[in-house]
This record gives structure tokens, sequence and C-alpha cells, in this order.
């Protein structure tokens, strides 16, 4: 059997109406980037004729202005695969290194929801593991917004961090590791087959973050797909159903991921392609000592503004990553 379907009539008519809402705002902003053009091009004509050079710094500043407006729009367009509209799905999940990488766990997950902010997409916490000591154990959110799953999925891998550990009373430098997974939050007309008897499902008392007791019941759900071993859990609602709902979605989308994935190594096959899974297999490193840098090794882009990216600017990385896939595309 395959999945029920969860989205009520409500639910589709909300993305539905979200969808036209975002292709209004793309054509808005082309309408304010060719007025803006013009307005420059008037200006720059203005200044030629009589001969006016207090003008030249607006103008400069203004092309400057216009340029990066000019390339973020282009790389909204160009996010037109099958599934970057859709909300993204973002787990963490810390290395080795108990409370050290639990603590950066915790600081992607604030990076990530401040960058979500800033987008104007909405967040909200689907599963929350609190660490013993600090940080999380692990953690899953659910990015609601046009063409969340196109941007994050640039954050998928690994994500090391190099500094001094607040937890080591020498004051010894640590490295970290965390895993970040990004997954589209499948629609409902996606074909994926999930046998009941494939599932094994348990119940728990759900908990928030720090360990604060969210309800009495066991409300929270934990499903395992046996057949691949994948888990998903939710907690977010009050009811076990709801929660049960929202874990099945979670499912289908690892398991189209899975799929994809699969597909994808198999052409890697064919080419004869190989995939380097030494250490350098994190895809950004955050360096807080003996410098302060971060630095993507898919595109080398970097800064050394590194409390900026940590306060969730990360458009300068997503935008290189994104730019360089469109360009190994078209070379194909």
């Amino acid at each position: 059997m395959t999945a029920p379907d969860f989205w009520d009539d409500n639910d589709k008519a909300q993305s539905t109406i979200a969808e036209l809402n975002a292709v209004k705002s793309v054509v808005e902003q082309y309408e304010r980037l060719n007025t803006e053009q013009e307005d420059l091009q008037t200006m720059l004509e203005l200044a030629e004729e009589e001969g006016d050079d207090s003008l030249e710094a607006d103008i400069v500043s203004g092309t400057a202005e216009l340029v990066r407006k000019a390339n973020e729009f282009e790389l909204q367009l160009l996010l037109n695969q099958p599934y970057d509209k859709l909300n993204a799905i973002l787990e963490l999940h810390p290395g080795a290194g108990g409370t050290e990488s639990q603590d950066w766990a915790q600081m992607l997950y604030r990076m990530y929801t401040r960058w979500a902010e800033k987008r104007g997409f909405k967040v909200e916490v689907v599963d929350y593991l609190p660490g013993d000591e600090a940080g999380i154990k692990s953690v899953t959110i659910l990015v609601k917004g046009y063409n969340a799953y196109g941007y994050l999925k640039a954050e998928k891998g690994v994500h090391r961090l190099v500094r001094i550990s607040p937890f080591d009373a020498s004051g010894r430098r640590h490295t970290s590791f965390v895993s970040c997974d990004i997954m589209p939050e499948i629609e409902d007309d996606i074909e994926i087959e999930i046998r009941s008897e494939d599932l094994k499902v348990d119940t728990y008392r759900a908990s928030g973050a720090g360990g604060q007791h969210v309800n009495k019941t066991e409300s929270a759900i934990r499903i395992t797909h046996i057949p691949t071993g994948i888990v998903v859990a939710c907690q977010m609602e009050r009811s076990q159903i709801s929660n049960r709902d929202r874990a099945m979605k979670m499912l289908r989308s690892k398991l189209y991921e899975r799929k994809i994935e699969e597909q994808q190594k198999h052409l890697a096959e064919i080419r004869g392609e190989q995939s380097d899974i030494a250490w350098g297999s994190q895809i950004r490193s955050y360096v807080f000592h003996p410098y302060s840098m971060v630095k993507d090794h898919r595109t080398a882009v970097e800064t050394g503004n590194v409390g900026a990216v940590m306060d969730g600017d990360l458009d300068a990385f997503i935008d290189g990553y994104l730019r360089s896939q469109i360009r190994t595309d078209r070379t194909e």
C-alpha cells in the first residue's frame, strides 16, 4: 500500500496561495529592478549632459546595489529543479566528541534559524533531543517557504569547528563535527510505497529544549522503517495522531531522498566517478582559533567575519555553491 494523504483541502489551498504569492513576488522584483535600472540610466544621462560630477558617487553605489540585487534575482530564477520550491527538512547530528560536538550542533541550529528568519521563512521544531550537559544530541526542523529546499540543499554535509573549548579547563583547542542533512518536504503526489508491516512505531513522552516537559502523555512518535533502518521522530504536535502524520511525511521524504541518492550513485558508477570520503569530507570549516575564518571547501568562498556567519549570514556560501552546480550542469 502507499502512504495515506495527510494534507487536507485547507493545507493544499494554502500551499497554492503561497506559490501564487511567490510567483507574484518574482514579477514584482523584476519590475522593481527594471525601474531602478531606468532611474540609474536617467541619472547617468543627466550627469553627462550637465557635466555634474556630484552624482558620480550615487551612480556608482546605486549600480553596485543593482548588480547585487540582479545576481540574487538571477539565482532565484535558476532554482528550477523539481523540488527546489518545496519546504526543507533540516536535521543536525553531532559527531563523536560528546558535549563539545553537541554544543556545536546547538550553534548550527541557532545559525540556521537566524538565516531562515532573515529570509522570511517560518521555522518549526519537529524533534529536539537536548544534550546531557549542554547543546543538543539531535534536532529536526521544518523550514517553510518558497524555495527553502532550493537554497538549503547547499548546506548538506559535514560542518567542522575549530576553537578553544569552553568545556576544557586546560583551554585546549578542539575540533568538532556535525552532519547536516537536508531533504525536501515531499508532496503527497509522489509515489513512495510504504508497507505497514515494514514499520516499527514507538511512542514516548515529548520534551522540549533543555529537557522542559511538554506534556504528560506519550504523544511523541518514533517510526523505524525496518528494510532501510531509517528512523524519524516527531513531538511538535499535541496529539499522537498528528505527530504520526508528520513523522510519516518525513519518512516519505527520507525514502525519496534515498531513492535519488541511489540513482545518482548508479550514474556516478557508470561515469567512472569516485567520491573522496577522506577527512576532507566536510563541506565547510569554521575556525575560531588561532584565527577567525569560515571557508567552504567546495567553492573556496571564505570570510573572516565569523560572528556574522554564526548570526545567519550564509548567503555568500549558498550562492557560491548553487552557482557552481549550475555551471557544472551546463557543461555536462
